[in-house]
């Protein structure tokens, strides 16, 4: 039994901010959310027509900015790109390396960052405003993504949408919704 009592939640805080604050910490959650969207990645499924394929990695980039803060989440993102750049294979189905998706990873690393500014101010406490939170993200995602498609796949614009934006919008919606429970839900046991 820890003996450590439970911070209590204060304006401008994240999820994160409730644990201890130290470097062990900071490297710890960087890792962790690292590990989390290359484990998140393996979860795809193909999608007929497109060389994305539905995975559970922008929803867990977007969970790690939100919950660890702009700066962390950042960093995480950014040794999870640097990582598989290197060669880990945990971009989306065991991949790693510059492939025509890559965008998409550039997007979610920016996208971090607004969700995780979006939280210090409160957003990923409400039900609603978690909803907003998440639309943004997967609107940057999709701002770098499908051109970044577009370009290295040489589709035309119309093209791109149809592959990398389109067959993706009803999952975006469930994970927005599981989003708007688990957040909000995660700070109302934090308070206790």
């Amino acid at each position: 039994m820890s003996t450590a009592a439970a911070t209590p939640a204060r304006p401008g805080q994240v999820l994160a901010d409730l644990l201890p604050a130290s470097r062990v910490r900071d490297v710890a959650l960087v890792l962790g959310g690292a590990v989390l969207t290359g484990l998140a990645a393996q979860i795809a499924v193909p999608v007929p027509g497109s060389p994305v394929p539905v995975t559970g990695q922008t929803f867990a980039a977007l969970l790690v900015g939100t919950a660890l803060g702009a700066r962390l989440g950042v960093s995480s993102l950014v040794l999870y790109a640097l990582a598989g750049l290197a060669g880990v294979p945990w971009f989306a189905q065991g991949t790693s390396g510059i492939g025509v998706s890559f965008g998409y990873i550039l997007g979610m690393v920016l996208a971090s960052a607004a969700v995780g500014a979006l939280a210090r101010r409160g957003a990923d406490r409400d039900v609603w405003r978690m909803a907003g939170t998440m639309l943004v993200g997967e609107a940057i995602i999709y701002a770098i993504g499908v051109p970044y498609l577009a370009f290295a796949a040489d589709l035309s614009a119309s093209a791109a949408i149809a592959a990398g934006l389109t067959p993706f919008l009803i999952g975006d919606l469930v994970k927005a919704v599981l989003a708007m429970g688990l957040l909000p839900t995660a700070w109302k046991f934090a308070r206790r």
